[in-house]
């Protein structure tokens, strides 16, 4: 039997490794021409764990978030996922990881013309051979989780508000029950009630379903409230990556800047209930 058919009997779980790290990696070097964006840069994203990705503007946050899930190619390094390097994967292998992780992009990236339960339904019908009953219950169930009223899974993205795009993004994002979740400003362009709530619901789903989740951000609130380390994207590599705790101790000066500034003082007085 060759490599090809014997993959081809394997279940994802079995393609997939469970033991090591989520997300490897390693010596990774981007570049946009001239201009160099990640050099040498290495992150290890641990299983289970809510890691916050933050770095200033230019720093290439959604270029990293892109490289990891196969968007771009990398100009050096390796990328590894579930224990599959991304540029040596076979088609089954592709497969396989692609239905383990689902995306949130800033925007929702909603298809405009379709309802919100044609929106959660598309990834299963594209994956999996489930009926049309099925994927219809099953976005259903997964629009219930995201915190949203069954009505709203027949309306179409114009139709809702801006935190109720996010709570359908999510849903689509989790359609084929992922293990691994990346999240991009999740709560960017949401008042302050409006990201609070939608913070609660991403701890509580990545508690509740053991989820891994990779979430670019620069709301200080999210990172104080659910994030279990941060890493910090700063001169062209990872340069920390920490609890918050621990990078309020850095010396760095763009860490210091951001955690003990006026609003890190904020983030972290309303976290810790005592003055800024």
């Amino acid at each position: 039997m060759t490599e090809r058919q014997n993959e081809a009997r394997m279940s994802d779980e079995e393609l997939l490794d469970q033991e090591g790290p989520a997300i490897e990696v390693r010596g990774l070097s981007t570049a946009f021409g001239d201009h160099v964006v990640h050099q040498d840069l290495d992150l290890v994203v641990k299983r289970g764990e809510v890691l916050g990705v933050v770095g200033g503007s230019g720093t290439g946050k959604s270029v990293l978030l892109n490289t990891i899930i196969g968007l771009r190619t990398p100009d050096a390094g390796t990328v590894k996922v579930f224990g599959q390097e991304l540029q040596r994967a076979s088609r089954r292998r592709w497969s396989a990881l692609e239905r383990s992780w689902g995306v949130l992009f800033q925007s929702g990236a909603l298809f405009s013309n379709l309802t919100v339960r044609e929106n959660v339904t598309a990834p299963m019908f594209e994956h999996t051979r489930l009926s049309r009953k099925e994927a219809n219950e099953l976005a259903d169930l997964k629009i219930a989780m995201v915190g949203l009223r069954p009505e709203a899974g027949s309306l179409k993205p114009a139709e809702l508000s801006g935190g109720m795009r996010k709570r359908a993004g999510l849903a689509r994002a989790l359609a084929l029950d992922p293990e691994l979740l990346f999240l991009d400003e999740p709560t960017s362009g949401l008042d302050p009630i409006g990201a609070a709530a939608f913070d609660e619901l991403i701890r509580d789903l990545a508690d509740s379903l053991d989820l891994t989740v990779f979430m670019i951000t620069h709301d200080l609130d999210s990172l104080y409230e659910i994030t279990d380390r941060v890493a910090v994207l700063a001169d062209r590599k990872v340069v920390a990556c920490a609890p918050v705790s621990e990078l309020e101790k850095s010396d760095h000066p763009w860490i210091r800047e951001y955690f003990l500034g006026p609003r890190g003082r904020a983030a972290r007085a309303a976290r810790t209930g005592t003055e800024g």
